[in-house]
């Protein structure tokens, strides 16, 4: 899809290439979620999945959540999972319980029934759900898509659920490498089509979540993780700009920043200034209130947030959370946050 002028020169694109702006963009990781009244009024209808699977839905949750809030991006509903099922995986959304993959990986199941998705119309929901957003947003107000990682996929894939330990993943990676490598290569090929899909039908930037890779340490993300996660931001990033947020281990910044991305997210875990010392200025930062920050008293979140846009200085800064806005948040904390960013002026 052809870039316009205003996408072009959006408040959001020109601190994704480290331009001066107005003021700092700001978006917030699942900024249409459970804590907006407007979204618990479309889910109280329809299951987790029907709301992923239906384009006009998903499509009048993000437009809400970007309505209500006046953040300057809206992020694609959608979730990181269901691109596993037309991989082979039998996944269900359990009342309570959250995604299940009934097939996991095991180690005595052998690979041939784990292929790259054989076709991305089995996804078509997703890009139908795009262009239904572009065509309603302001013209101005870029749009993003996302995916999983890698190995955050092919945790879920060999755990079956969430994990404190990972040990079945962790096993494979150490005692199967080459069933390991298979499997982040079909996912790498899946994942390249998926995103790029994505910004074809009108995504202007893209997110690569890798949420549970804080389980490793540096020399296990260096051997087994980097290698496809650098490889899926570069085949993505000529069409895009690739926004790489990783959760859970600063120890593991300096290998995030290596694996490319025009823009790098961190969590609340890290000091941003130190990442932007780490960054430098050719690329723009994301980052990193502690979404439980909101559940406090205004004083300290208004602090905090002024301690990260001075210390996002230096290059390109996006205002965001750490991780997801919490589901007992208040929505008006919330457009109050954004509000108190934008009146902030610009940093540099």
């Amino acid at each position: 899809m052809a870039m316009t002028p205003e996408l072009s020169q959006s408040r959001f694109l020109r601190a994704v290439r480290g331009e001066p702006v107005d003021t700092t963009p700001v978006w917030i990781m699942r900024q249409a979620g459970r804590y907006m009244p407007e979204y618990m009024a479309v889910r109280s209808r329809v299951t987790f999945m029907d709301l992923c699977k239906r384009p006009e839905l998903a499509a009048e949750v993000t437009l809400v959540a970007q309505q209500v809030l006046g953040v300057d991006a809206a992020i694609l509903f959608a979730d990181l999972l269901p691109i596993l099922e037309p991989m082979g995986f039998d996944l269900e959304y359990q009342q309570g319980e959250g995604p299940v993959i009934h097939n996991p990986l095991r180690l005595d199941l052998k690979m041939d029934r784990v292929r790259a998705v054989p076709d991305m119309a089995e996804l078509g929901y997703v890009f139908d759900a795009v262009k239904l957003i572009r065509a309603q947003l302001p013209a101005n107000i870029p749009l993003l898509g996302f995916a999983g990682c890698p190995f955050t996929l092919a945790s879920y894939a060999i755990e079956g659920s969430g994990s404190k330990n990972y040990s079945h993943t962790k096993r494979m990676m150490y005692s199967q490498p080459a069933e390991w490598q298979q499997l982040m290569n079909r996912l790498v090929d899946s994942l390249v089509p998926y995103l790029l899909a994505q910004i074809h039908a009108g995504c202007q930037a893209v997110q690569v979540f890798d949420s549970w890779v804080g389980c490793l340490c540096p020399e296990d993300y260096r051997q087994f993780v980097l290698p496809y996660t650098k490889q899926l931001i570069s085949r993505v990033e000529p069409h895009a700009p690739v926004i790489s947020f990783l959760t859970g281990n600063p120890a593991l910044l300096k290998d995030q920043i290596s694996a490319g991305g025009q823009v790098i997210g961190v969590d609340w875990r890290s000091d941003l200034a130190e990442v932007r010392q780490l960054v430098g200025p050719s690329r723009a930062l994301q980052g990193n209130l502690d979404p439980v920050t909101l559940l406090g008293d205004w004083e300290t979140v208004e602090s905090r947030t002024r301690q990260i846009l001075l210390a996002g200085r230096g290059g390109g800064h996006i205002f965001n959370l750490g991780h997801g806005v919490l589901p007992e948040t208040s929505v008006d904390v919330v457009k109050r946050l954004v509000k108190f960013v934008h009146d902030s002026g610009p940093q540099s």
